[in-house]
């Protein structure tokens, strides 16, 4: 079974009022078996348009990613992140197992 992931691209307007949001989205993560492959860091922008901060959060099956998405815990953590905290971009995506180049 493919794994989910979310790709998240985010401008964070005020970092204080943002930790809540990072607090509270703990426990959903928890419960979903998330993992951070990506939380920030150094990045080259090639093409399009970026965003400060940019984020991939690995889950153990793409339905794990969107029910964690639609959970009571994630909403909560969400009302922490309104317009004036940040401003962002999230796809979920499923994972692909098939062949790969040789």
């Amino acid at each position: 079974m493919a794994k989910g992931y979310w790709v998240a691209r985010v401008d964070v307007y005020d970092a204080d009022a943002y930790k809540k949001y990072v607090e509270h989205n703990a426990a959903a993560f928890k419960k979903y078996g998330a993992k951070f492959l990506v939380r920030g860091g150094q990045f080259a922008l090639k093409e399009g348009m970026a965003r400060a901060r940019n984020v991939l959060i690995e889950f153990p099956t793409y339905q794990a990613a969107l029910d964690c998405y639609h959970s009571p815990e994630y909403k909560l953590a969400l009302s922490f992140r309104g317009g004036v905290v940040s401003n962002g971009d999230l796809v979920i995506i499923e994972g692909y197992d098939g062949p790969q180049p040789q």
